[in-house]
């Protein structure tokens, strides 16, 4: 194995608790929830359709374009979430919108415990790391503030690169950046769009997403590494 591309969410970090997402969006506009009425919220908020949660039951057709192509523009995400929001009357001005900025705040998601001395393992072998995502923002603010940008060689980014997993072709983007080959390239993540990767020639290891902030069994990647 020469290089191991790592997927973003539910591979290497998870977003925080939907009650202490709720509870500090709301502190955000100047209003104190209690528990209780945060935790009503949330379960509403995470049904519409939390970013960094469970895909949504039902896209109203007004946001059904902004929704086909959240992971390809910026604007695109950022309309599509703070959309499915809105649709949960909350009566607190400006809600939506500092929902969605708690995506982009690193104290919005949890870095599994694994993460750190996986990346530095790899680092200290010499292997080169890339993070492959679909996704609609920029997350090397992230890794700069939890002090891991420095073990990530290449952030292939789909709305960077105009391509989504699993189109072989991002896939491919990464192992060019990195220059390696695919066939001697593992792709780490959670979800079958990553196991999209066998069709651009690499080995895949798909793990199921922990608890935020627990080991999420990254170390198996060492093991492979070994091999």
């Amino acid at each position: 194995m020469e290089a191991v591309l790592f997927d973003f969410h539910g591979t290497l970090a998870q977003v925080e608790d939907p009650i202490g997402w709720v509870r500090a969006a709301a502190a955000d506009r100047g209003v104190e929830l209690d528990r209780a009425r945060a935790t009503a919220l949330a379960d509403r908020l995470v049904t519409a359709g939390r970013p960094g949660g469970p895909l949504p039951r039902r896209v109203p057709p007004h946001l059904a374009e902004v929704w086909a192509d959240r992971d390809l523009y910026e604007h695109a995400h950022r309309a599509a979430y703070t959309g499915l929001l809105e649709t949960v009357p909350a009566g607190i001005d400006g809600l939506a919108d500092a929902l969605y900025d708690r995506l982009l705040d690193p104290a919005g998601w949890l870095p599994y415990a694994d993460v750190e001395p996986t990346l530095r393992r790899l680092r200290t072998a010499g292997v080169p790391i890339a993070l492959v995502s679909n996704i609609g923002f920029d997350v090397r603010p992230l890794f700069a503030a939890w002090g891991l940008a420095d073990l990530i060689d290449e952030y292939v980014l789909s709305y960077e690169v105009g391509r989504c997993k699993p189109d072989p072709a991002i896939f491919l983007a990464a192992c060019g950046r990195l220059g390696v080959d695919p066939e001697h390239t593992l792709m780490v993540g959670d979800t079958p769009a990553d196991a999209g990767a066998v069709a651009a020639g690499c080995s895949v290891l798909v793990l199921p997403p922990a608890p935020p902030g627990a080991p999420n069994n990254l170390t198996a990647v060492l093991d492979l590494a070994r091999r």
